[in-house]
């Protein structure tokens, strides 16, 4: 019989410290999860399902390698949590699925709709690709072996959706129960499965193209995924022969990767469904300067059209106050050698795409956080769009190089900057902020914006 893994996300031990979630107004992430998953168990057993439950204290990579280790043909992963967010105003459910999967983006679809049917009360922030994350990438959507996704069933810093979760706590299990049996009988074509699986499972074979070129080996699908055999990622330079994150399958004495996870590696990945293939594309075909995609020093490679897209598509709003932003960006950057992508989605990541929400406000023009000479926690401001960005494009400069700066200084903080001590992205983390993965976050959001473009 086929199984349905879920997972309270957290309560486990992380680098040494207790992983209890968010926390708010006394409300604690780990235990509501723990609570609405304590429901939906025993409603899906009642209805005829085996699920197993993931033991709660297990950091994350334990609770991936236990799931991993039950694994079994037609089984399926489900992993609740709540976000928090400084905005108070951002409130709704989210389903994220492994990227470029459109067979996985339909079952977080269905999980969503079948919440919503119980809890109308809960907005939808759609289905989205694990891309779309903070970090650029999910674990537990892309290391689990079974087909996995990751819901965040509200945010706990929205008064309105906290009191959804603490009142209508049984609605989040049963509706998350119906999806969870729908998804599992749209995967084993049966309700509920009872067929044992095979003794040898056979995978389908798709096609491989490498900068156009047709490559000789083929890959495999595997739970609706692409795999490639190892040996072409070696070919395209890519070193993950340590690199525990990527997921590996053997099959027919060959190993194979996940496709997606290359695109941590700046490949570009297409599919075309007419011939089965899987396009791949390095970034010397693609235009872009190998192993300069997170030098801050450098030319951008999106054109002023894609940077304008990619802001409306993730905030319809964005261009209404500043509707030139896209072109001020690029025609800054390339004054001062500062790569424009890279400063576009700092602005991106800061703002949450020019919504702001924070302590800093739009009438600010402080699109990166720079803070004022003063201490004054809303940060500095500037008299317009065009002078924020110059400051933020001058204040990258002044960490990534020691050139003098092209235009007159308009950043208030360039001259306490160590100069030269942050010539790539990653360097950013724990000096333009605080926070460790800073510099990460803006190289998903980059990630993000050359998908967009189709450069990636």
């Amino acid at each position: 019989m086929a199984q349905i893994f879920i997972s309270a996300g957290h309560g486990g031990f992380e680098n040494g410290v207790l992983d209890s979630g968010s926390k708010v107004d006394g409300v604690t992430e780990a235990q509501e999860m723990i609570r609405i998953r304590d429901l939906i168990v025993p409603e899906l057993r009642s209805r005829g399902f085996q699920v197993l439950s993931v033991p709660d204290d297990l950091s994350l990579q334990q609770s991936i390698s236990w799931i991993n280790a039950r694994n079994r043909s037609g089984d399926i992963a489900l992993e609740i949590h709540v976000g928090a967010f400084q905005n108070t105003n951002v409130r709704g459910a989210t389903a994220y699925y492994i990227a470029s999967n459109e067979a996985r983006k339909s079952h977080a679809e269905l999980l969503l709709l079948a919440l919503l049917r119980r809890v109308p009360q809960l907005p939808s922030r759609g289905a989205k690709p694990d891309t779309a994350a903070g970090m650029g990438r999910l674990a537990f959507c892309r290391q689990a072996a079974p087909p996995s996704i990751l819901m965040e069933l509200g945010y706990l810093t929205n008064e309105r959706d906290r009191n959804l979760l603490l009142s209508r706590r049984r609605d989040f299990a049963l509706g998350l129960a119906d999806g969870l049996a729908s998804w599992s009988r749209a995967i084993t074509g049966s309700a509920p499965p009872t067929t044992p699986p095979t003794a040898v499972q056979q995978f389908p074979t798709v096609n491989i193209t490498v900068n156009g070129g047709q490559y000789d080996e083929k890959g495999i699908i595997v739970n609706s995924n692409s795999y490639l055999p190892i040996d072409l990622a070696e070919r395209l330079g890519v070193d993950i022969a340590n690199n525990e994150d990527i997921r590996r399958v053997r099959y027919g004495n060959v190993v194979y990767i996940k496709t997606v996870d290359l695109r941590e590696f700046n490949i570009s990945i297409g599919w075309d469904a007419a011939s089965r293939t899987v396009q791949l594309k390095t970034q010397s075909a693609l235009g872009i300067c190998p192993g300069l995609i997170d030098q801050i020093m450098g030319h951008g490679n999106a054109s002023e059209l894609s940077l304008m897209v990619f802001l409306k598509n993730n905030n319809e709003q964005a261009l209404r106050d500043f509707p030139d932003l896209h072109k001020i960006y690029r025609q800054e950057g390339v004054i001062e050698g500062v790569n424009y992508d890279i400063a576009f989605c700092q602005m991106c990541v800061e703002t949450t795409f020019l919504r702001f929400g924070g302590d800093v406000k739009a009438s600010q023009n402080n699109f990166a956080g720079i803070g004022a000479l003063g201490g004054d926690a809303a940060g500095a401001a500037f008299p317009s769009a065009r002078i924020g960005v110059r400051a933020q494009i001058q204040h990258l400069k002044a960490y990534a190089s020691k050139e003098p700066l092209v235009q007159e200084l308009v950043d208030p903080r360039f001259r306490f900057v160590s100069r030269g001590s942050a010539v790539l992205v990653d360097q950013l983390s724990g000096r333009w902020a605080a926070d460790p993965n800073y510099g990460k976050k803006i190289m998903a959001m980059v990630r993000r914006l050359y998908e967009s473009a189709k450069l990636l």
